[in-house]
């Protein structure tokens, strides 16, 4: 029996059709590329993100597809639909460390059973590498964004940054 080698963060910028894609337990999970109302409203978290980094130069907005480099016993990294960053520029590789702050937009897979689990197990995954707050964005339900904080419930994770639900459907 052959047993198969353990997916490398290289094998991430070497992603077929430069695709989205993460190492989970070893393997190279891809992403599919999502619609138009999860596309949108991923945008729009990064672009409000971004108007505050501009603002307030305290750190940088990144959107859908941006690779961050971690080191978890079942996790090597994250690419999250929008987030926001307070670590060091890494010029053309990926970023190093979590995100203060991430959006997880759900697709139409997003939905049952099994895909609550794997949110719920990423979720606990960017709490460990140092994320201090995850949206759990689900534009088809009344709770639109569910908040998950780290550790320190009353502290934001982006100090001054707020964005109206409503802004998510524009």
């Amino acid at each position: 029996m052959i047993a198969k080698a353990r997916a490398a963060i290289e094998d991430l910028y070497r992603v077929p059709e430069n695709g989205k894609a993460e190492i989970v337990n070893g393997v190279l999970v891809r992403m599919s590329p999502t619609g138009y109302l999860p596309s949108r409203a991923g945008f729009n978290i990064a672009a409000s993100l971004r108007e505050h980094e501009r603002r307030t130069r305290t750190g940088r907005a990144f959107p859908d597809n941006t690779g961050f480099k971690v080191n978890l016993p079942n996790r090597d990294s994250f690419s999250p639909d929008a987030s926001y960053y307070t670590g060091q520029p890494t010029g053309m590789r990926f970023l190093e460390g979590a995100p203060v702050f991430a959006a997880e937009v759900r697709s139409e897979s997003d939905y049952g059973p099994e895909a609550e689990r794997e949110m719920a197990a990423k979720r606990a995954d960017y709490s460990a590498a140092g994320t201090l707050v995850v949206w759990d964005v689900d534009l088809l339900a009344e709770d639109v964004v569910r908040v998950y904080r780290a550790d320190k419930p009353d502290e934001p994770a982006v100090p001054g940054w707020t964005m109206p639900v409503d802004d998510l459907f524009l």
